[in-house]
């Protein structure tokens, strides 16, 4: 009788490295897709309470989405904005449509309220019954087409919508007491919000019915009883954009426990499916289909940025190589998955690998989706710092956290070439070039490797018997350093094992890390430090969703 084979969980030091968290994808773990199952599964419903807009699409609306226990309401409202005020940058102050997602049903002295701060974005104020602040822009060429050809009583071209995919995009939404919006605690005992950023996710899906219903208001406006609605399979094409600066990459080096729970979790996933001694007849063909419908969609994935590129080609190429594989595999035999990753962990790019790892989890809902319990971070008591833990112990945790970089010549400019700062405009966060500018003064802890390198340097002279608190009096500088440490026991993939500060560190890699958790697709690069998505692109919209329709809309069924 074969024994049962036990999988672990891959090595933090191999998950870790920017290079591959950079080339994650969606899946079935991602914030997005555990919303739409979850309203499908509960049969959430959906109403639009306020459509107070006029021919120029300028004037509010609220659509509601009541679950088991409570209904939450997104307050839109809609802005005629001039050509030279428009820009997605954060320090832009107008925008063509501003955003809130209300805690209930709100009143009309509510909706005065809102229409007095929420366009103001940061320069107004919210309450705790606010949970998220956001914006968004037209992508203006695709909005006067579909207009134009809705207006003329016909559809837009379908190369058009594929080439651009939404037509507004966020530059940002604010959740966790941002301007006075309610925080988290407020909400993370709810069961519909247990898993992060719900009420984001919740917010941007309401936003994409808004904005479907606004082009189509416009474009009656226009042409009146000539005009024509959107078709329903040309909609559901379009997603919300979203353009993300380096306000994201912080988060997951702030957040370890947290960024540890997503990435375990998915881990955890990956490592369950590789565990499947014998794949089914209907696992095996749900497989196939799904990485047929991947490859649609991955062929529609521009981008003109030369780092991206060159991932689409490396990708691009993994696909040949791995429907060959795939054609020749043997799924009779034992622990097929397994030995598909063993393979693709020799053969292919880490673009390839991750997105393998992303596919093979579709067929095993039973396996996986549970695990969507397990990503918010509910333990406090982990952030304490344990004073009574020996030197030795510390220097035994930084060492395995930290060991490649303890070495480094830290003083050497091309490992701590930049440094993350605070913009005083916008209080947001930026990354500058430390032997260029004067930002040294002002620089953000942002740099756990070089810190916890300092750390062990210090410890060295220490008792290793002597204890932490005993260590922390006289070196307080290192107190952050020490949390981490300790976190580690608990958080083992809570670390970046890369250098944040080099010369050379490309922060879309953590930005590309956090989004493939939201569920965004078609990542395209614009900077080193800024990215373009498509968030929702294929989803049904509330009147349509139903559980049979409500996971796997994040890979289409034909060609656009």
């Amino acid at each position: 009788m074969t024994e049962a084979l036990t999988i672990a969980r891959r090595d933090p030091a191999r998950v870790m490295r920017l290079k591959r968290l950079g080339s994650l994808h969606q899946c079935r773990l991602s914030f997005m897709r555990i919303l739409t199952r979850q309203i499908a599964r509960d049969r959430w419903s959906f109403s639009r309470t306020v459509f107070d807009i006029d021919e120029n699409g300028v004037g509010r609306a609220v659509y509601s989405a009541t679950g088991p226990e409570r209904t939450y309401s997104l307050v839109a409202f809609a802005h005629d904005l001039p050509a030279e005020k428009r820009s997605d940058r954060v320090i832009a102050e107008a925008w063509d449509a501003t955003f809130t997602l209300f805690d209930g049903v709100p009143t009309d002295s509510d909706l005065d309220r809102l229409a007095a701060n929420v366009p103001l974005q940061e320069a107004g104020r919210v309450s705790e019954t606010e949970l998220s602040l956001s914006r968004a822009n037209r992508s203006v060429r695709l909005w006067e087409h579909v207009v134009d050809a809705l207006a003329a009583g016909r559809q837009p071209e379908a190369e058009r919508i594929a080439d651009v995919g939404y037509l507004m995009r966020t530059t940002a939404v604010y959740g966790s007491g941002k301007f006075g919006a309610a925080d988290r605690a407020k909400i993370a005992a709810r069961p519909e919000m247990h898993v992060p950023f719900q009420a984001e996710m919740l917010s941007v899906y309401l936003t994409r019915t808004f904005v479907r219903d606004l082009v189509q208001h416009m474009a009656h406006a226009k042409g009146g009883v000539k005009s024509v609605t959107l078709d329903p399979s040309i909609a559901r094409q379009l997603g919300i954009g979203n353009s993300t600066g380096l306000g994201m990459a912080p988060y997951i080096v702030n957040h370890p426990v947290l960024f540890n729970n997503w990435i375990m979790v998915r881990e955890e996933a990956i490592a369950r499916v590789r565990a499947v001694k014998r794949a089914r007849e209907e696992e095996v063909r749900d497989f196939r289909t799904i990485l047929k419908r991947a490859e649609m969609s991955l062929r529609n994935w521009r981008s003109k940025h030369e780092i991206q590129i060159e991932k689409l080609s490396r990708l691009y190429r993994d696909l040949t190589v791995l429907n060959a594989e795939i054609a020749d595999c043997d799924f009779n035999q034992p622990y097929p998955w397994n030995r598909l990753m063993d393979w693709a962990e020799r053969t292919l790019s880490e673009e390839g690998e991750e997105l393998l790892a992303s596919l093979i989890l579709e067929p095993h809902a039973a396996l996986v989706d549970g695990l969507a319990d397990c990503m918010a971070d509910d333990r406090d008591e982990t952030f304490r710092i344990d004073g009574t833990m020996h030197v030795a112990d510390l220097r035994d945790l930084i060492e395995d956290n930290f060991s490649w970089a303890l070495d480094l010549d830290w003083d050497a400019q091309a490992n701590c070439g930049r440094a993350w700062y605070v913009s005083e405009e916008k209080l947001e966060p930026r990354l500058g070039e430390r032997f260029e500018e004067p930002i040294e003064p002002y620089e953000q802890p942002l740099a756990p490797a070089r810190d916890a390198a300092a750390a062990h340097c210090t410890l060295a002279d220490w008792d290793t018997e002597q204890t932490v608190a005993d260590f922390l009096l006289q070196h307080p500088e290192h107190r952050h350093t020490v949390r981490r440490a300790q976190l580690s026991r608990h958080a083992p993939y809570g670390e970046i094992r890369d250098n944040t500060i080099a010369a050379d560190v490309l922060p879309i890699d953590m930005l590309r890390a956090k989004l493939s958790f939201f569920g965004a697709t078609h990542f395209d690069p614009r900077s080193d430090r800024w990215v373009r998505i498509c968030m929702f692109a294929g989803a049904p919209y509330p009147e349509e969703l139903s559980e049979e329709n409500a996971d796997q809309w994040v890979y289409p069924e034909s060609a656009p």
